[in-house]
């Protein structure tokens, strides 16, 4: 993809592990990228803006090449209060509800927008398979994509691509990071059913997917996950290989429970075997397609 000779790259959620990798990928291709921040604009590249208050200046995306938006709360970081809950929607909904208000009012709107979603989309569906045709599930995460996804749609007619991402691999993600101390210290183990449905994939895929997407002509949603889940036990076992750790005893769900609560915990580990028939059927390559060599990489073994 080159967009060097086109509108600039205009990401919101940039700061997040997504949005700094994708945003250096994209300059190193020579792409103009334009980020737009929630406090005081600090640097040429940034543009401020407060979806709480519904506020942006449209003229940021006036004639932009693409809009990617990444913006949102993160979904594990605290217990799942009835204040964190609107927080987790506001953040994503508003955000993504101002963005599509603002381009459908623009007279040169982006060629496509990259909006982000998630796999919770489709719940806990234990053994099946599920595409980008498998329809919503139920549930708190269900419903908050469902909502993320409809906000994010303009009425201009814009191409217009929803990624539903799965774990994302990344020693400086969260799925990991939270794993990484107890394994290293020889205590790690699989966190709740060994038949549980991990559908993954790699920070090195997520950022050449979205690569992918802006060049491609793909809209609706899309799947960002390998195209081989794994079962809990089995991404237990890559990870204690990879670190030369044991992964012998199952970790209690009482702590995560203490710290998130109940109900979070049963979101966040939900059985969810996702292929990413979009990606591939449109011709996408993944670096990585088996768990091992993406923990590998992701760690630096």
């Amino acid at each position: 993809m080159n967009r060097s000779d086109g509108g600039p790259v205009v990401i919101a959620g940039s700061s997040g592990l997504i949005g700094r990798a994708l945003t250096a990928e994209l300059r190193r291709q020579g792409v103009t990228v334009l980020r737009l921040v929630r406090r005081p604009a600090a640097a040429g590249d940034e543009i401020t803006w407060d979806p709480a208050a519904g506020n942006l200046d449209a003229r940021a995306l006036e004639g932009a090449g693409a809009l990617i938006n990444l913006a949102g709360a993160g979904i594990g970081d605290r217990r799942w209060s009835a204040g964190r809950k609107q927080v987790l929607r506001d953040s994503r909904i508003r955000s993504a509800a101002l963005l599509a208000a603002t381009v459908s009012n623009l007279s040169q709107p982006p060629e496509v927008i990259l909006s982000a979603s998630a796999m919770g989309f489709y719940s806990e569906r234990g053994d099946t398979v599920v595409t980008e045709t498998t329809g919503p599930g139920h549930g708190f995460l269900a419903e908050l994509c469902q909502d993320w996804e409809a906000a994010a749609q303009p009425e201009a007619a814009v191409r217009t691509v929803r990624m539903r991402t799965g774990v994302v691999l990344s020693a400086d993600g969260p799925f990991l990071r939270r794993q990484l101390p107890l394994f290293k210290l020889g205590l790690g183990g699989r966190l709740g059913p060994a038949d549980r449905w991990v559908s993954w994939i790699s920070l090195t895929d997520t950022i050449a997917a979205m690569v992918h997407l802006l060049g491609s002509e793909m809209d609706g949603p899309v799947n960002l996950t390998a195209p081989n889940p794994v079962t809990n036990a089995e991404f237990t076992r890559a990870l204690g290989r990879t670190l030369n750790r044991p992964a012998v005893l199952p970790v209690p769900l009482l702590l995560p429970s203490l710290l998130l609560g109940s109900e979070a915990v049963a979101g966040l580990t939900q059985s969810v075997r996702v292929i990413p028939e979009a990606l591939l059927t449109d011709g996408f390559e993944f670096q990585h397609t088996e768990v091992a060599e993406a923990l590998s990489a992701a760690l630096g073994r």
